[in-house]
């Protein structure tokens, strides 16, 4: 184990600790055995735990302040882990904006589950507080920035909202990574993340992430579902994510630099009719977001394309450089017309595109898009 004292970008390039001390190797090796002699190392079998995934979960939760870690087979896991070890009528306040695959699971579950659910807006703080019921909410789910319209919420006033109701509050952070944004210092309890994106960011591993501020019974029990539901990372993803992790600084930092840069430029073009980017002074979360993020706004952006939904999809078609595909947080640049991925229960507006900035030139991507918006 490294010193606690080290600066997160030396911690996450050692890969969270030091080399081997039994073979010296400077990379965890990976431990495929789904079964252990118990006496060894307090280990039974693979799926409640695994010894190659503790360094990645160890190092995720020092970067991101909490006291434990637990990764899980996706994002869409680690993300419905967090409901399911709710009990049968319990109340939970969501934000409405959130990424929408769960949301759309959430609408669903909770209604087979018996979870009674109020979507909100959670940028008005006064519709969570009205939202929010003392004694019988239990969840506040809120992420920031919001996909894709990329809403930035006030954690630390929700946190006192959903602490003074008695209920706990989870923070889906997977656009902003613990580079730009700690939720827990904030109040959060739960930090959810997508793993597959930017923590691996080279679009090659499915995996998913639950950090805890406390280590506490609530913890327990939602590991002990995750051990019952079997929804754990394999032994070779775990180690793919932790080399994925150790270059998360760089990549963060470099792709939410060009996508301020873009957005900027993006924001005077003729064929763009509003760019969502917290970077911009106009964006409404401008200035909670310098306050709440630190080092950057983050590589996820939008844009509003000029002639509607013809038009962005002319636009996304258009592009060379930009990969018309679904995901984001990868190295390379991806583009998505998103409402119709999305289908008619989407609240993404027609017209928009969302842009998942990678680490390429970025004078290269502005031509790319520029062309794109100028042809399509």
């Amino acid at each position: 184990m490294l010193d606690d004292d080290l600066a997160p970008e030396t911690l996450a390039a050692h890969g969270g600790s030091a080399p081997d001390p039994a073979t010296g190797a400077i990379v965890p090796g990976i431990h495929p055995s789904t079964t252990y002699v118990p006496d060894a190392a307090g280990l039974v079998y693979t799926r409640p735990d695994n010894p190659t995934a503790r360094p990645a979960e160890r190092l995720l939760a020092r970067l991101e302040g909490g006291a434990d870690a637990a990764l899980f087979a996706s994002g869409q896991a680690a993300a419905t882990a967090v409901f399911c070890s709710l009990r049968t009528g319990d109340h939970v306040v969501a934000a409405r904006t959130m990424y929408f695959v769960l949301r759309e699971w959430l609408g669903d579950f909770a209604a087979d589950w018996g979870l009674e659910l109020d979507l909100v807006d959670a940028t008005d703080l006064d519709a969570v507080s009205a939202a929010v019921r003392p004694g019988d909410t239990r969840l506040v789910w809120i992420e920031s920035p919001a996909n894709p319209t990329w809403e930035v919420v006030d954690i630390g006033a929700i946190a006192r909202i959903a602490h003074e109701a008695g209920a706990r509050l989870a923070v889906d952070s997977t656009a902003a990574t613990p580079v730009l944004s700690r939720p827990i210092e904030h109040g959060a309890d739960l930090v959810v993340h997508a793993a597959t994106k930017y923590l691996n960011g080279h679009s090659d591993v499915l995996a998913g992430a639950v950090v805890t501020a406390a280590a506490d019974d609530a913890w327990e029990g939602l590991l002990r579902w995750r051990a019952r539901q079997g929804a754990v990372l394999g032994p070779f993803e775990a180690w793919l994510l932790l080399r994925g992790m150790r270059t998360l600084h760089l990549r963060v930092r470099t792709a939410s630099d060009t996508a301020a840069w873009l957005a900027a430029r993006l924001a005077a073009h003729p064929a763009v009719v509003e760019v969502l980017h917290p970077s911009l002074p106009s964006h409404p979360g401008h200035e909670l977001a310098a306050r709440q993020m630190h080092g950057g706004f983050g590589a996820m952006s939008s844009i509003r394309v000029a002639g509607g939904h013809d038009a962005a999809a002319r636009v996304a078609r258009s592009t060379r450089l930009w990969r018309r595909a679904t995901s984001l947080g990868g190295v390379e640049s991806l583009i998505e017309h998103r409402a119709p991925v999305e289908g008619p229960r989407t609240i993404a507006p027609p017209d928009l595109l969302r842009l998942s900035t990678g680490i390429e030139a970025r004078d290269d991507l502005w031509a790319d898009l520029d062309q794109a918006l100028r042809t399509g």
